[in-house]
């Protein structure tokens, strides 16, 4: 399958010029990680990211996404889209611009791992365990976590989402549109000084709950298949009610790969 055949041919983007303000907006209304930057002729520039803009705590409005723009390689529709989502793991972005050819960069499209993600061949997954591949050093949250305390966590080291944990068994998840979709999009380590009843609101009061979990004896084709159902970008692995792991898309697709 082709990168034409999964690409969004009508991507969000933003040009340099854009207020950041506008773009944090458009990430947390439209539940995206990224944006292609193009210039007043529709060139690719780069990207933005939630990852570096969410971590400006400036509260200006005249702030544009000019200063914020990541280097990213460009793709075409006639690449491969497993080849594409190499080249994302490599980079570790989540998204590429798609553009005419390498001589011409105007954008036509954005290509993720989400949509590399959803066009799985199921039967053609590794025979292997969950367990093989997991994450076992998981960072969780407190359901008495302020929110403040859990952003700093995803920010810090560039999670997405966080099981939400007592006791050492798995209550809920939260997310980092969870937070944003609320309206925090400034919530930083400055709030830490200066709280607020916004900030200081525990996980538990935003969480997704129940948690869906699998076995570390569970095979990949079942955690795909949880994950596309549910539309999940990671789920837990619990053994006998305790926690012991964590898969997220990126660990499923290397591993289709055989990265």
């Amino acid at each position: 399958m082709l990168v034409e055949d999964i690409l969004s041919r009508d991507p969000l983007y933003v040009e340099d010029s854009t207020f950041l303000t506008k773009a944090r907006q458009l990430i947390r209304d439209n539940h995206v990680r990224g944006l292609s930057v193009v210039n007043s002729k529709r060139v690719v520039l780069g990207i933005v990211t939630t990852q570096d803009m969410l971590r400006v705590t400036s509260t200006k409005s005249n702030v544009t996404v000019s200063g914020f723009i990541v280097q990213v390689p460009t793709v075409t529709e006639d690449m491969d889209m497993f080849e594409a989502a190499k080249i994302m793991l490599k980079e570790k972005c989540t998204l590429l611009p798609v553009v005419e050819s390498q001589e011409d960069l105007v954008l036509k499209g954005v290509v993720t791992l989400i949509d590399v993600f959803k066009h799985i061949d199921i039967s053609k997954v590794p025979q292997k365990l969950i367990g093989d591949i997991m994450t076992t050093k998981v960072v969780t949250a407190s359901p008495d976590d302020s929110l403040t305390e859990v952003w700093g966590k995803m920010l810090d080291q560039d999670f997405t989402g966080l099981p939400v944990a007592k006791d050492g068994k798995p209550i809920g998840m939260i997310t980092r549109f969870d937070i944003l979709k609320r309206g925090w999009a400034r919530i930083s380590k400055e709030s830490e000084t200066r709280p607020s009843d916004s900030t200081q609101m525990h996980a538990e009061k935003l969480m997704s709950s129940p948690i869906f979990s699998l076995g570390s004896e569970a095979s990949l084709a079942e955690a795909l298949e949880l994950m596309l159902k549910h539309d999940m970008g990671r789920i837990s692995v619990v053994d006998n009610g305790k926690l012991v792991g964590i898969v997220d898309r990126n660990d499923l697709i290397k591993s289709y790969l055989g990265e």
